[in-house]
Formats: C-alpha cells, sequence, structure tokens
C-alpha cells in the first residue's frame, strides 16, 4: 500500500518553491501559495529575454527563473508557442539542453501543460513510498470538471491505467473512499463533510469557519486535529487548508 499515513513527500510543486524562494515576489504571486496571471505580460518580450538568456556568452539562470516562475501555466504556454515561431525550436527542448540538474527538473515541469502535469503528479502522489495525500487531493478537489477529465485522460494515456484503478489499488479506507469520489465526481454517502468542503468558494469557507467556531467555541480545523485519525485526517485537514488554528 504505497499511500498511507506519517509524514508527507514533498511534491515537484513544493520542490520548486522551496529552491526558487519566490515567496517575497507579490506583484506577480498575490497570496503566497496562488499563482497570478502576470499583468504585464508581454509574450514576444518573454520569448526574447529567454532566447537571449541561453544564446548568449553563458546561460543566464536568472533570467530563465524571473520569466517562468512570474507566469501562470497558461502565459508559459503561449511563450512557448512564440518561442517555436519565432525560432522553429522547441522550447523545453532548448532549456532543457541549456540546463542541468534540479534547475532542469523544475523548469521543465513549468512548461508542461497542466493537465500533463496533473497527471505526473497524481502518479507521483499514488505511487510514493511515502504519504502524498496532499498532492492527490490538491489535484482532484480543486480542478473544474473539464480540467479532472484531461488530467484523468492524460493519466490513462500516459500510465495505461485509470486512475481510479492505481487510486484502489494503493490506498484504503476512508482516503481511498475520499479520492474515489473526487475522481468518479460523486458523493461519499458518509460525510456530508467532505463534500462541503470541496465545492465551497474560499469565501463561503470562512463564513462556515467563523459560524462553527461561533457555535462550538473551537475552530473546525482544530476539532477535525481531535476527532479524526490517520489518512482521513490528512485529508480533511489539506482540505481546510486556510483554517486559523
Amino acid at each position: 500500500m504505497s499511500v498511507t499515513g506519517g509524514k508527507m513527500a514533498p511534491s515537484l510543486t513544493q520542490e520548486i518553491l522551496s529552491h526558487l524562494g519566490l515567496a517575497s515576489k507579490t506583484a506577480a504571486w498575490g497570496t503566497l501559495g496562488t499563482l497570478r496571471t502576470f499583468l504585464n505580460f508581454s509574450v514576444d518580450k518573454d520569448a526574447q529575454r529567454l532566447l537571449r538568456a541561453i544564446t548568449g556568452q553563458g546561460v543566464d539562470r536568472s533570467a530563465i527563473v524571473d520569466v517562468l516562475t512570474n507566469r501562470s501555466r497558461e502565459q508559459r504556454q503561449l511563450i512557448s508557442r512564440n518561442f517555436q515561431e519565432r525560432t522553429q525550436q522547441d522550447l523545453m527542448k532548448s532549456l532543457q539542453a541549456a540546463l542541468s540538474g534540479n534547475l532542469e527538473r523544475i523548469v521543465m515541469a513549468l512548461l508542461q501543460p497542466t493537465a500533463q502535469f496533473d497527471a505526473q503528479e497524481l502518479r507521483t502522489a499514488l505511487k510514493a513510498s511515502d504519504s502524498a495525500v496532499d498532492v492527490a487531493i490538491e489535484i482532484l478537489a480543486t480542478r473544474t470538471p473539464p480540467q479532472l477529465q484531461e488530467c484523468l485522460a492524460v493519466y490513462k494515456h500516459n500510465f495505461q491505467v485509470e486512475a481510479v484503478d492505481d487510486i484502489t489499488s494503493e490506498t484504503s479506507g476512508i482516503l481511498q473512499d475520499l479520492l474515489l469520489a473526487l475522481a468518479k465526481e460523486t458523493e461519499p454517502n458518509y460525510q456530508v463533510l467532505i463534500r462541503i468542503l470541496i465545492s465551497r468558494c474560499e469565501t463561503d469557507l470562512l463564513s462556515i469557519r467563523a459560524e462553527f467556531r461561533k457555535k462550538f467555541g473551537k475552530s473546525l480545523y482544530s476539532s477535525l486535529q481531535d476527532a479524526v485519525k490517520g489518512d482521513c485526517q490528512s485529508a480533511l485537514l489539506a482540505l481546510c487548508r486556510a483554517e486559523d488554528m
């Protein structure tokens, strides 16, 4: 059983953040943990800057990081297409040839289409030797129905297995029920709480948590910590991620 309780293995997303140190770039990121669309985006300028970064004297790694980590995934896809049209070369292959090590791995992940990246991260989360529950839930619970369907289709194409089959073989208990419900867009019959946490926007959840604290004298987050243990606790706390202690 690959996905179990215990310490969570860092995802590639977490590795990207830890290596690049972007917490101070509020103009590009908005609130920490949320990559916003770059407002002064110029696809031509970004493609030209990346071209200069890999064709000048030495590779300008700072320029590459600055461009790719301050653009949304959709904007990075536009840059890739512009680079291809401008140079007749694939941006991912060009950067892969110019970089190495962790930075190469991170840049390749940043340039992947969303569905490709999500499918790979979900596969890694389900097959990890340590628990990666937060990654699996993040992907399955926060994507729109079309995004989720595309991710699951890519998952099947890339790994020749349905994601729900991997969930069934690699998880168990309430965690398995939760992940299957999210992947199948069905509701677990034992827990209305799960449906509430995955279907409400952040503003609604703030109101719900405030009312919960007012009524019961403690936070929903703390209550879940006390009432639920193991994988189920990890899953529900991840869905309550913005909760104050």
